[in-house]
């Protein structure tokens, strides 16, 4: 075999772009640790009924909020005095992309940004207004204009907490 025809096929995938890195899971938007859920997704019957369209994450003003998913930053800014951010996920061409959104918050990222799972986008704010009894942090996704459960982003083994471990009762006595 000709050496001078062997190697630019050996070469070629040396001299390819390298693949775009693999996209972690989705990650929780606050934390870590985990943050506590103070409310959860409760649908609509109807598009006007009465329901939870998100989740509520307790989270105090100032507290860090990452992508829980990468995107691009499709709105950062007010919306009826409350601070917002959307980002929309890739989706297959011909198919409605997913919307992740996040209030009340201090944007830290410009509209057409793109981010990357787990990146700072935002800063939770202080709403006293919020529908929260406490501070925090109401996560919502959506598919056009059906509203979806926030928590089907994340793999199974977030989900989950860590088994509780058993102590003996009592004190532990030392074996002397």
């Amino acid at each position: 075999m000709n050496p001078n025809v062997l190697a630019p096929v050996l070469l070629a995938p040396l001299l390819l772009p390298a693949p775009p890195p693999a996209s972690p899971t989705a990650v929780w938007p606050l934390g870590p640790p985990r943050p506590p859920l103070v409310r959860g997704w409760q649908p609509p019957a109807t598009p006007y009924a009465a329901g939870h369209r998100g989740v509520d994450l307790a989270a105090p003003p100032g507290t860090p909020v990452r992508a829980a998913a990468g995107g691009r930053v499709t709105f950062a800014g007010p919306v009826g005095g409350r601070g917002v951010l959307t980002i929309t996920l890739p989706a297959p061409e011909g198919t409605t992309p997913l919307r992740i959104t996040y209030e009340p918050v201090r944007p830290r990222t410009a509209t057409g940004a793109q981010v990357r799972t787990g990146e700072v986008v935002a800063l939770t704010a202080d709403d006293r207004a919020s529908h929260c009894a406490a501070a925090c942090l109401h996560w919502g996704l959506r598919r056009g204009d059906t509203y979806l459960n926030p928590l089907a982003l994340l793999p199974p083994s977030l989900l989950r907490r860590a088994p509780s471990r058993l102590l003996p009762p009592g004190p532990v006595r030392s074996a002397a």
